[in-house]
């Protein structure tokens, strides 16, 4: 098929005009989302244009007002985007889409499912710590709601049209480091990435890596620095987090027998913390060392970067050394 290369907002934008092409019944809620902004990060730049206002509709800044028509027009038989800014704002939708949407399939018999998919995006630290956090795990504590996170374009158009076509509410979180920081090679068509399907990144014996989003690139640059010191780590990359790809996970862990989890999100009750449990209670016996996890400290988002609290390629390094025996 043939293939552009882009930015990981491109490829969002990309997997938006392909999907709204398809469906009629998919519809844009959001700040600024029409032209011609386009979205704070022109993720929906000109599809107000190509498809009209009454399809891709700015809303007053009211997250909670987003959200709640969003569950209604489900209920309608529409298939939402409620685009909330930042992750943080998530926050105030909290009610209509983890005690309404993601309740009303499994409440009903599957008569209305609520099909809402709510993108948001992870600032960094210098938006300050009421725009930068990493609230993932609360949703995925949630059952009855997906949630992705890509770290490439390719993924990110493919997830996002996964999430649209998908029966229950989804979460597709963005990360702003990665939608214009690099390029990659991003098919023109439609297509999915399937939802709980993580991808092997890099092959090794000694280590897996588990991680996602940001933390798929210092994964990778961990594993290179490692190499040199004869440490050769498989790098997973999760993708999406509900469902979770425990299998292939597992596959790797069970090879390796040692693992470390790498995530933004605080290390104290994160992703990793689940994650972490289920290794130990399935591969007890074949650990060679427990599981290592490396997160953010348990503090609020810092404004300053020289207190930044993120992981960093270091400290996956120092942790993975400190698994091996080194």
């Amino acid at each position: 098929m043939p293939e552009t290369t882009m930015t990981m907002a491109a490829a969002i934008n990309s997997g938006f005009h392909c999907a709204m092409e398809a469906d009629e019944k998919i519809v844009v809620l959001g700040e600024d989302v029409e032209e011609p902004i386009g979205g704070v990060f022109k993720t929906s730049k000109g599809l107000s244009t190509r498809f009209g206002t009454h399809r891709v509709r700015s809303t007053p800044i009211a997250e909670g007002a987003i959200a709640g028509a969003a569950v209604g027009l489900a209920l309608g038989g529409y298939r939402p985007v409620a685009e909330i800014m930042f992750f943080d704002f998530v926050t105030l939708t909290l009610d209509q889409v983890l005690n309404h949407a993601a309740k009303f399939r499994y409440m009903s018999g599957g008569a209305t499912p609520a099909p809402i998919t709510m993108t948001t995006t992870i600032g960094t630290s210098h938006f300050g710590a009421q725009h930068a956090q990493s609230l993932e795990a609360w949703f995925m504590h949630t059952p009855g709601i997906n949630v992705v996170m890509p770290s490439t374009a390719a993924d990110a158009k493919g997830l996002l049209q996964a999430c649209l076509t998908s029966p229950d509410p989804s979460l597709f979180i963005q990360h702003s480091n990665l939608l214009y920081s690099r390029k990659g090679p991003v098919e023109e068509s439609s297509y999915t990435v399937p939802l709980g399907k993580a991808a092997t990144l890099r092959s090794g014996d000694d280590v897996t890596i588990v991680t996602y989003g940001t933390g798929v690139g210092l994964a990778l640059d961990a594993a290179s620095e490692l190499t040199g010191s004869g440490i050769e780590a498989d790098v997973i990359d999760l993708r999406s987090l509900v469902p979770l790809d425990f299998d292939t996970v597992l596959a790797s862990v069970e090879r390796t027998r040692r693992c470390v989890v790498v995530h933004e999100a605080t290390q104290f009750l994160g992703p990793g913390a689940e994650i972490s449990s289920r290794i130990h209670e399935e591969l007890f016996g074949e650990l060679l060392a427990p599981v290592g996890r490396v997160g953010a400290a348990f503090t609020p988002v810092p404004f300053s970067k020289a207190l930044s609290n993120h992981p960093t390629v270091d400290r996956v390094v120092k942790k993975v050394q400190e698994l091996c025996g080194g």
